[in-house]
């Protein structure tokens, strides 16, 4: 039957002609989605518009209108959905004429069984009620002349128009709370296995928001096309779903979803899940960019003007990074940018938005995704570090996160990640999908970053343990495999690598066992420790452990499952010392160039540098080859003396350089050049932002600060006090830890904690303050792992012996002070 004959029938033959011919509609499969919302909003103008004529010319009413608002009013019928109408009139009808006009246009819509929503309002009763209840008002925005007066429903409109934007500064934050209020009773549709697919936050509400936004002129939405077929695929479900359940619900029940997959033309109901959970995680990001504009244009104009205003033809910019800077409490990209010649780039921006607390700017993650060309394979090592930091930031790299995934970006750093994006887990102890759940791992074992001597394969591995469960098969073997060749491709060496695909295979090993054998039976720690071959793999087994746990939901962890896999672990350690699996590694020796400076330094009495440039971030290596450095080289050398190496440090820091590794050692004096001894340190370092310093400007530096001509400390605390560093998430504490056993001929303190400007300048310091009698720091070892630094001390008292332990603790509790 054509649409002609379907539109006839509607409106010639009464509420059964219009019955039949919606039946008809939504039965005969011919059209669909959009095409079938609209013609059914249509089918359902032509038969209430001949109604209204029918009952006007009963009534003697010529002044009046019906109006269509909401869902209706868009055009957009569901085919169980509410049809909101107003009866719109002038005033000047006789009460009882319009009652009687109202009466026979309500009750052939009751009569069907339709759901209503009704009133009969004048233009001026219409903006009082819409002043005093947003939900009215919001229905307003949407208003559609069905039949009758349209100069009155126009007018109606552009009144309901100018008031909304003239009310935007209060309307607006009242609209953000009430879908505040929502999200907390609904909760967030992507995650939800019986999602309500309207009310829950990334729902049809939110997208109905959204145009009330955009409708203010205050904002608009990112993405629109997105965003478009987002909505079609929320409102296809829904049509689905009424269809298959005959009901007017908008909960996509568990016992429903195969029907409603079927009835989509989807493999089954996971299939219809993933597909939902994508569509309401477009529609979450969009509220959450918009509602960000909202309040930073609104917060903007409360702003009071001074007295004398300067004038300001740019907004301030402050540096986060190489090409990156916080503008309008967004990371944005630097105006000098090159992103076509910076395959770094989108990482960098992400690991220092995530790093200050700063959600990535919507404009700038698009840019990224359209013009940055891709990561060489396997990464650069500055590519590796960014992500690391990223992945630490804790509860700030969320946003940040769904930026980049919002644009793509994510699967193109990482294609295997498409197997588990919006990937639902049927499981009731699960509260994320996925995806979500690596992503919620790695931010808990953030928080754990200094209980393992590796936080950055900590870290990897927490991003990529249930990697497998997009595959078939167990997760924990396929997903080994998986994690392994991500790994490689991330940038980590066969080793780390190594490691990385044993914490996945056996992610579950510690709790299961825990749980589920006998602890005092020694073949149970033997089968472990066998498991996991060395103390390393035990300490971030069991941080993965304590992380995955927490980031699967409030039932799958518990002080009494803690205290059990900690008791495992205890024991399983000391079975892997007892068989070599907890040595510690030999440090690295001094090459014959550090030997030469130490030489040179000792013959002239002064500092000698040498500051070598690497290779590009970005550069092509080959697979087999290691990755390249960051930045440049920076070795020094110089007569051994006190101070030397928070003065160092903290001229690294003035200069802006991160220090990524460092190798300090003392070099004794050559045959028979006198008792004098050199010290020598090896830094990788990398520019914040801007260009490396020369290495002349670094040494002169060097020389006033050892004469006191330069107060580093000083300039440092003036830096901090001008341009305060933001951070996101709060990082756990610093933990400084005496390492028993660890050197027959030095006592080794090691450092773990949030990399920062000036860290090792502070550590430094509390060395030079030291304990009783001083004491002096023979060698070091840096590593900066993404976020954390994780740094090694050998150090002896003035004699060149070992501290005692009092000695020790104590040095131990003032370097925790210095860095708190």
């Amino acid at each position: 039957m054509s649409s002609t004959v379907v539109s006839t029938e509607a409106e010639d033959s009464g509420p059964r002609g219009y019955a039949a011919a919606r039946l008809h509609l939504l039965n005969d499969g011919e059209q669909t989605g959009p095409a079938r919302r609209a013609a059914l909003a249509a089918l359902t103008d032509q038969w209430l518009a001949a109604l209204f004529r029918s009952a006007c010319r009963a009534t003697g009413i010529h002044t009046a209108a019906l109006v269509a608002t909401g869902g209706y009013g868009r055009g957009e019928l569901s085919p169980r959905s509410d049809l909101d109408l107003l009866l719109l009139h002038d005033g000047s009808a006789d009460r009882g004429a319009l009652a009687a006009l109202a009466d026979r246009l309500w009750y052939p819509v009751w009569d069907l069984g339709l759901a209503l929503d009704h009133s009969v309002r004048t233009p001026g009763q219409a903006l009082k009620t819409a002043a005093d209840d947003l939900k009215v008002q919001l229905g307003l925005l949407d208003a559609r002349a069905v039949a009758g007066e349209l100069g009155l429903v126009a007018a109606l409109r552009t009144a309901v128009l100018a008031d909304w934007r003239n009310r935007a500064p209060s309307r607006l934050p009242a609209l953000h709370e009430l879908g505040r209020e929502r999200a907390e009773r609904q909760g967030e549709l992507r995650y939800l296995l019986e999602p309500d697919l309207k009310e829950a936050r990334g729902g049809l509400r939110d997208s109905t928001a959204l145009r009330a936004v955009a409708a203010s002129w205050i904002a608009d939405a990112p993405r629109r096309q997105g965003l478009d077929r987002a909505r079609r695929t929320l409102l296809d479900t829904r049509d689905a779903l009424h269809l298959t359940t005959g009901r007017a619900t908008d909960r996509l029940a568990l016992q429903e979803q195969d029907q409603v997959a079927a009835a989509l033309g989807l493999l089954d109901a996971d299939t219809l899940l993933r597909q939902v959970y994508e569509a309401a995680q477009t529609m979450s990001y969009a509220s959450d960019v918009t509602w960000r504009e909202v309040h930073r244009v609104l917060g903007a104009r409360s702003t009071r003007p001074r007295l004398r205003p300067r004038r300001r033809t740019e907004p301030e910019r402050t540096p986060l990074a190489e090409g990156v800077v916080e503008q309008d409490g967004e990371a944005v990209l630097a105006r000098t940018v090159r992103p076509d010649r910076d395959p770094v780039l989108p990482l960098r921006a992400a690991a220092a938005a995530a790093q200050a607390g700063l959600p990535l700017s919507p404009h700038a993650a698009r840019r990224l995704a359209a013009e940055c060309p891709p990561l060489p394979l396997p990464w650069p090592a500055q590519a590796r570090e960014e992500f690391i930091t990223l992945l630490g930031a804790g509860e700030s790299a969320v946003p940040v996160w769904e930026a980049l995934d919002a644009e793509g970006l994510i699967t193109r750093l990482l294609p295997d990640w498409e197997r588990v994006r919006c990937r639902p887990q049927r499981n009731a102890v699960h509260t994320w999908t996925v995806d979500r759940h690596l992503v919620e791992t790695a931010v808990r074992a953030s928080a754990l970053a200094r209980s393992v001597g590796r936080p950055d394969l900590l870290l990897i591995a927490a991003l990529l343990h249930d990697i497998g469960k997009g595959w078939p098969g167990d997760h924990s073997t396929v997903g080994a495999t998986i994690a392994r060749d991500m790994a490689l491709r991330i940038g980590f060496d066969r080793a780390d690598a190594e490691i990385v695909a044993t914490l996945v295979r056996h992610h579950l090993l510690l709790v299961q066992t825990a749980t589920r054998r006998d602890l005092a039976d020694p073949a149970t720690v033997r089968s472990v420790a066998g498991a996991v071959g060395s103390t390393t793999v035990l300490e971030l087994l069991h941080a993965l452990t304590e992380a995955d746990a927490l980031a699967t939901g409030p039932a799958a962890w518990s002080g009494w499952r803690g205290l059990l896999v900690a008791d495992l672990a205890a024991q399983v350690a000391e079975a892997l010392v007892g068989t070599g699996g907890g040595e510690r590694p030999a440090p690295t020796a001094l090459t014959a160039d550090h030997e030469r400076l130490a030489v040179e330094a000792l013959r002239t009495g002064g500092p000698v540098l040498s500051l070598t440039a690497q290779a590009e971030p970005g550069s092509v290596t080959p697979p087999e080859s290691e990755p390249e450095p960051v930045g440049a080289q920076l070795s020094i050398a110089l007569p051994d003396r006190p101070g030397i190496l928070p003065a160092v440090a903290g001229l690294l820091a003035l200069h802006r350089l991160t220090v990524r590794s460092a190798e300090l050692r003392t070099v004794g004096p050559p045959p028979g050049g006198g008792d004098q001894s050199a010290l020598v340190l090896a830094w990788r370092v990398a520019a914040a932002y801007g260009s490396l310093p020369q290495a002349a400007r670094l040494r002169s530096d060097l020389v006033r600060v050892l004469q006191g001509q330069l107060d580093i400390a000083a300039r440092l605390a003036e830096r901090e006090a001008a341009y305060p560093r933001r951070r996101g998430a709060g990082a756990p504490p610093p933990r400084v830890r005496v390492v028993p056993a660890a050197s027959h001929h030095a006592t080794v303190i090691e450092v773990r904690a949030q990399d920062a400007p000036g860290l090792l300048h502070r550590i430094g310091l509390a060395f030079d303050e030291g304990g009783e009698g001083g004491v002096r720091v023979r060698s070091a070892h840096v590593s900066t792992l993404g976020a954390n630094a994780v740094d090694a001390f050998y150090v002896t008292d003035l004699t060149g012996r070992p501290l005692a332990a009092s000695t020790a603790a104590e040095l131990a509790r003032s370097i925790e002070r210095q860095l708190g």
